[in-house]
């Protein structure tokens, strides 16, 4: 090998060896350091505990399990109101498994912050700190409202919130009830404070059939038990996508939003896994994922991508006042109860 060909060797060997420790110091930079990922495969697992829906979530697994296969995430999912107090239950006996506590109702979650390590992802100042209540809790996923209907079954398909209490639509709507969760909290609080506090009675009167949660009234949608409603987005969405007959819209008059609290136990035994997880799902690269294929919003500044249909131009997104969330929750359930008539 000649001098100058000797030389231009060493110069691409070196520009490649430039490119591959880039490429590792960015991947460092997004997910965690070197020996933050290096104690996290030591660990090789984590508990997940979460209110999210268990087919979302799977597939948040999955898609952190092609970034790292060699960590095992076992997934405890249960009702908002029913794991805050398995959390509480089992931290009280000292018997908390979970590494990792995500929940819809960041009231419930605020009374305990004490419980939480301090954590925070690579890309923590890139996050809405309106979407936070302490600075160890994160908004892992931020769900959309919005409204779906069965394109076999209605012919002249509702386009604003408005319009889901005309009369030509009794006994065809679907509803998942006040005491359902912080989402769903979040949805009725919208409902009174933009579009009027008349508003739940105008849609009770067109008698909807209640439903304890989204993902029962999703398959009655498909199904066409009922033929539309409010919906989490997140819980629709994929039954659009395996081709059900389903459209899906966010209405002109806004789009209520619930971010998640998302935190780290003091107690947990697989520490390094469980801030591994969080950081891969709080990265561009974990929210353009939840985005693209489950139908999220985000929390980040500035967002990625937007869901299919959403946009931003059109449709402004409305986030409750934690205040606010907190305050109203008590009495405005018993009133949406004693308005549709529903008793626990």
């Amino acid at each position: 090998m000649n001098r100058r060909a000797f030389t231009t060797a060493i110069v691409l060997a070196g520009l490649a060896g430039l490119c591959m420790a880039s490429s590792a110091s960015a991947q460092a930079q997004e997910f965690g350091s070197p020996e933050l990922i290096a104690g996290a495969k030591a660990e090789g697992k984590l508990v997940f505990y979460t209110a999210n829906f268990a087919e979302v979530e799977q597939q948040v697994i999955k898609a952190f399990n092609k970034r790292f296969p060699e960590i095992k995430v076992e997934m405890v999912r249960a009702p908002g109101g029913q794991l805050i107090t398995r959390v509480k239950t089992e931290a009280a006996a000292g018997k908390l498994i979970a590494d990792v506590v995500d929940h819809s109702d960041r009231a419930l979650m605020s009374d305990l912050i004490d419980m939480f390590q301090d954590y925070a992802p690579p890309n923590a100042a890139d996050y809405n700190p309106d979407a936070q209540i302490s600075p160890k809790l994160w908004p892992r996923a931020t769900l959309v409202w919005s409204i779906a209907y069965n394109t076999e079954l209605v012919k002249n398909p509702p386009k604003t919130w408005m319009d889901l209490t005309k009369p030509e639509y009794d006994k065809l709507t679907g509803q998942v009830f006040a005491q359902s969760g912080g989402t769903t909290w979040t949805r009725i609080m919208f409902e009174r404070q933009v579009l009027g506090e008349d508003y739940w009675a105008k849609q009770a009167s067109t008698h909807p059939v209640l439903y304890p949660s989204g993902a029962p009234m999703a398959d009655s949608l498909v199904r066409g038990e009922v033929a539309m409603g409010p919906l989490l987005y997140n819980a629709i969405y994929p039954k659009q996508k395996d081709g059900a007959p389903i459209k899906i819209f966010f209405p002109p008059e806004g789009a209520p939003v619930n971010p998640y609290a998302s935190g780290i136990p003091k107690t947990a035994a697989h520490p390094n896994a469980a801030k591994l997880f969080l950081n891969w799902c709080l990265s561009k690269e974990g929210q353009t994922f939840m985005i693209k294929e489950l139908g999220n919003l985000t929390s980040l500044k500035d967002p990625p991508v937007y869901p299919e249909g959403f946009d931003p131009k059109v449709v402004k997104v409305w986030y409750p006042r934690f205040d606010e969330y907190v305050k109203l929750h008590g009495p405005w359930v018993a009133d949406w109860d004693k308005i549709f008539g529903y008793r626990q």
